[in-house]
Order: C-alpha cells, then sequence, then structure tokens
C-alpha cells in the first residue's frame, strides 16, 4: 500500500496538471506522511540532491550551448556540412543531420539543436523543393544524437541518479559512438527516400569559399577539444571543463564572430537560468523521491518482478526498451532518468549488465520519446520552427522510428558500440 501511495500520488498529480518536479516532492511527502517518516529527514534529501559539486557542469554547459547557439555557430556549421555532403541527392537533407552531429557536441541539447539547425535549414530546404513536413522531421530525428554525443548534460543527470558511481567521462566517451550509428540510421533512410522520391541535389561549395568555411567553423569546433581533451588529459574535471567551455565560447561569440549583440546577453542569461532552475528543482525533488522509493523498497520488488518474468538479460532488455519507449511518450527525459536509474541500477548488476552501457539505453530510449507524442518536446519545438501541426508531422515518422529503432537495437544488444571506447582510454 505504500508504494501505491508514493506512485499514485506522483501519477495524479502529473495527471492533473502539475509539473513534473512539484509531483515528485508531493509525492514524496505524501509517502512519508503515509509511513511516518519526519518531514525534515525529506527536506535534507533535497538539500543534498543539489549539493554536489559535478552538478555546475550542467548550467556551464547549457549556457555554453545557449551562447553558440544564439552567437552563429549553427549557420557556420551548416555551411562546413555543405562543404562535405551538400552536393550529394537529398544533400540539404544530408547537411541538416550532419550540422546536427556537430551542433550536439556543442549544445548537448536536442531542442536547441532542433530550435537552432531547424530555423535555419527548414525554410532552405522548403525552398529547395522539399516538402515541409519531411524537413521537419529530418530535423528533430537528427538531434536526438545530441543527447548521446558529448557533452550531454543528460550523461551528468545519470551519473548523479546512480549516486555517482558511474564517471561522467567513462558516459561522455560511451555516447560517441551510439550518438554517430543513430546519425548514421538517419542519413541510410534520407539516403533511400531522396532516391525514391527523387529529391534535388544543392550546388556543390566552390573550392575558393572552401578555406574560409572550415576555419570560419572551426572556431566554434575548437570547444569540444577542450571538453574532451581536457578531460581525458586529467588537466580538467567535466566540471571545470565546462566551464572553461563557457569561457571559450563566450570569447568566440562576441569577440571572433560578432553576430551577437551585447544588449541581448541579459535575455539569454535569463532564460539560461530559468532552465537550470527547473532541472535544479528536478533533481532535488527527484532524490526525496528516490529515498522515499528506497525505504518503501521499491527496487527490491522491480527486481523480484522482473526476474519473476525471465532470468535472461537479452528479454530483460527488451522489456526495459518496450518500458522505457511507452514511458517517454509521457514524461521528459531527466525526470525519468532521475525516477527509473535507482529502480534498475540493482536489477543490472544482478544481470551483469554495465551501468556505462546501460545508461545509453536509457539515454536512447528516453531521447526517442521526446520526438513521440503526445508529450515530447523536440517535437512541439520541430512543429513550431516547421510551421506544421504535430499530426501532419508524426503520419510521416513512422520511418524515422524504423531506421531509429534498429540503431536503439543494435546498441542494446552489442555492447561493444558503447564500452569500446572507454574501455580503450581507461584500460
Amino acid at each position: 500500500m505504500d508504494v501505491l501511495v508514493l506512485l499514485g500520488s506522483f501519477a495524479l498529480l502529473c495527471a492533473i496538471g502539475v509539473p513534473v518536479a512539484y509531483s515528485l516532492g508531493l509525492a514524496a511527502i505524501a509517502g512519508a506522511l503515509y509511513v511516518d517518516i519526519p518531514l525534515e529527514a525529506v527536506m535534507l534529501k533535497i538539500s543534498d540532491g543539489t549539493d554536489d559539486f559535478s552538478l555546475l557542469a550542467i548550467p556551464f554547459f547549457v549556457l555554453a550551448g545557449a551562447i553558440m547557439a544564439e552567437g552563429g555557430m549553427a549557420v557556420r556549421l551548416i555551411n562546413l556540412a555543405k562543404v562535405f555532403i551538400g552536393f550529394l541527392r537529398g544533400g540539404l537533407a544530408l547537411v541538416n543531420v550532419l550540422a546536427s552531429t556537430m551542433f550536439g557536441c556543442i549544445s548537448g541539447s536536442s531542442v536547441a539543436d532542433t530550435a537552432s539547425i531547424g530555423s535555419v535549414m527548414i525554410p532552405q530546404m522548403v525552398k529547395a523543393g522539399y516538402p515541409r513536413v519531411f524537413a521537419t522531421n529530418v530535423t528533430i530525428c537528427g538531434s536526438v544524437q545530441a543527447l548521446l554525443i558529448p557533452p550531454s548534460h543528460n550523461a551528468v543527470i545519470y551519473s548523479l541518479a546512480t549516486g555517482g558511481t558511474v564517471s561522467i567521462a567513462h558516459l561522455f566517451l560511451a555516447g560517441v559512438f551510439p550518438g554517430l550509428l543513430f546519425g548514421l540510421s538517419v542519413i541510410g533512410l534520407v539516403l533511400l527516400l531522396s532516391h525514391r522520391r527523387h529529391f534535388p541535389k544543392a550546388e556543390a561549395v566552390p573550392f575558393s569559399q572552401i578555406g574560409r568555411i572550415v576555419i570560419d567553423a572551426l572556431w566554434g569546433l575548437v570547444t569540444i577539444i577542450i571538453i574532451m581533451g581536457g578531460i581525458l588529459s586529467g588537466v580538467f574535471t567535466a566540471t571545470e571543463s565546462a566551464a572553461v567551455a563557457c569561457v571559450y565560447a563566450f570569447l568566440v561569440t562576441f569577440l571572433v564572430y560578432r553576430d551577437y549583440k551585447w544588449r541581448d546577453l541579459p535575455r539569454l542569461v535569463h532564460r539560461v537560468v530559468k532552465t537550470v532552475a527547473m532541472v535544479m528543482m528536478l533533481i532535488g525533488f527527484s532524490v526525496a523521491f528516490g529515498y522515499m522509493m528506497t525505504i518503501m523498497q521499491v527496487p527490491a520488488k522491480a527486481a523480484a518482478f522482473f526476474l519473476g518474468i525471465s532470468s535472461d538479460k537479452y528479454v530483460f532488455l527488451m522489456m526495459v526498451n518496450v518500458l522505457l519507449l511507452a514511458l517517454g511518450t509521457f514524461m521528459d527525459l531527466a525526470p525519468m532518468l532521475l525516477i527509473c536509474t535507482p529502480i534498475f541500477l540493482p536489477i543490472i548488476k544482478t544481470f551483469g549488465i554495465d551501468p556505462v552501457h546501460f545508461g545509453m539505453i536509457m539515454i536512447l530510449n528516453l531521447g526517442i520519446g521526446l520526438i513521440t507524442p503526445p508529450v515530447g518536446s523536440t517535437l512541439f519545438v520541430g512543429c513550431a520552427v516547421g510551421k506544421v501541426s504535430m499530426e501532419q508531422v508524426v503520419k510521416e515518422l513512422w520511418p524515422f522510428y524504423t531506421a531509429m529503432c534498429i540503431a536503439l537495437l543494435m546498441v542494446t544488444y552489442i555492447p561493444a558500440i558503447s564500452l569500446w571506447l572507454p574501455n580503450l582510454v581507461f584500460r
């Protein structure tokens, strides 16, 4: 009955429209009152949840991504992508995906990726003769890579949800190949559809302009070297690399590119502060919610439930995929990571599944949920940027879901895709 009170009150609060963060906190309080635990214990858990040095990486990564997103980086990366693949059939669609891959290495956010790349690429694709719905679908599906490719602040959240037992650096490296595989699956589908539907070819970039385009884009791509190079060399921690990347992004945007006005900076910082405040509140309340789940032995009961169905880890992983894909359609990625990770962590240890590998499975599953109705934040942003209805988009998303699910199954059942790079670097 205690588990029903905790989970039931959370589901009820979400159903009546209470924000997820507040629903988690109020459900934790309801559970504490039911099992007669002092509310001071819940409040202390909320405080402890946000009192972690590694959490500073989140505001720094968000701010660096926001500065680069609005400072002209998206346009420069699109121009760079045109150099490599813009001349192929369906070239603009391929440029869209490749630009999303590169921009994901800077923003770490699918929503920011969709808004920045989509606002430039969707009008260009429509003007070139691509259907508006197709252009929108390519944009939102390509943006999911940003959740896996470092610097992913969702990897930081997953590390926190594991109690800090999983290294952020390991997770960053683990996301490289799954992110690239996901992008290749979308590119493969785009190539197939482009030839079937006879989408146009774009003109090749003049050779005389290639040098300028590459140099212009490299200023922003150095951010990736700062983040990953600093962490892997041991010069920076993940948090320190985020801070340095933030300073570098600021200098490049305002002193090199100069596309962004100083007078607009306060509005940008205000938006970032709002985003970070919501994330931190979510983390604090989710820690309290997780504490109550532990008190009520929810992880142990969940483990017994799954083991009662099957003792085969491959069957378990398939059940997890189905469950997360379903849950991801109703809730955002961050709260699902914070809620589900403490439940699944003891189970994956029983099955001998590497928590780094499992983190990639969770993030990719829930990332697909961001472009799935009825509650897909990236889907909503893409529809707004593309000026199409959600119904129009969803009708033509099925081929993309097929490609994405193939990538998901490969990441799920071939652990080396996630683990080879971190094992190589940290062996």
